[in-house]
């Protein structure tokens, strides 16, 4: 090492330490993610930058994929973020099924182990009455209630037949459920996909308006 090189790293050894930690920190423990698409509409919209639980489900190595602990396991309606090996991609998507669900979609309206799920029309935030577009439906994924969008005419991936969530794998769908790319088209989410969970926004950048700040989605929950 010459002298150089070791006046450098001892005058800059307060900032190096603070980049390890950093990078161990948002290895093991907590990251963001930006969400470029619709797909989870209108929970989460483009622009959103998620904040993600990485030890939500699993203590891992960091730098690595290996779980050192088992902390949890993924429960129907929790957001989880993964890297499909399938799709080459990390995506965004909430659970609907876990491993022995019997699960089925007519219309977009989802039947998980012989129990029908309750859809209603979402009301305005504001003032938690007047009810917003027939396309956005709150629903009761059996306790765990959220907000979900359809099309008037539903797409080709609206119904699938009973299927039954093996052991060990999630069935995860968009919330925007007629323009999403998941379980219905890269099958079933293997539980060491899954880098952690997501309940809140840490901030959001508005694509149509020169990339600046919504200052009403800053730690928004989902």
């Amino acid at each position: 090492m010459t002298s150089r090189l070791k006046h450098l790293l001892i005058e800059n050894r307060v900032f190096i330490v603070f980049i390890i930690l950093m990078s161990v920190f948002r290895s093991s423990l907590a990251d963001w993610n930006s969400v470029p698409t619709g797909s989870m509409k209108p929970t989460i919209i483009e622009g959103d930058r998620i904040v993600i639980n990485k030890i939500a489900y699993d203590l891992k190595l960091p730098f690595s994929n290996i779980s050192i602990a088992k902390l949890g396991e993924p429960q129907r309606g929790d957001i989880i973020i993964f890297n499909s090996a399938v799709s080459e991609k990390r995506l965004v998507k909430r659970v609907v099924g876990v491993p022995g669900d019997r699960v089925s979609m007519r219309s977009n309206v989802l039947t998980i182990n012989g129990q029908e799920l309750d859809y209603t029309i979402r009301k305005n935030e504001t003032d938690g009455t007047t009810p917003l577009s027939s396309n956005d439906l709150d629903e009761d994924l059996l306790g765990a209630k959220h907000a979900i969008r359809v099309n008037n005419r539903p797409g080709r991936a609206a119904n699938f037949s009973n299927t039954v969530v093996p052991e060990g794998m999630y069935l995860a769908l968009g919330d925007n459920r007629d323009n999403s790319i998941d379980s219905r088209y890269i099958g079933f989410i293997p539980r060491d996909e899954i880098i952690g969970r997501s309940r809140s926004v840490a901030m959001s950048f508005d694509y149509d308006d020169y990339y600046l700040l919504r200052t009403d989605r800053l730690f928004k929950a989902l």
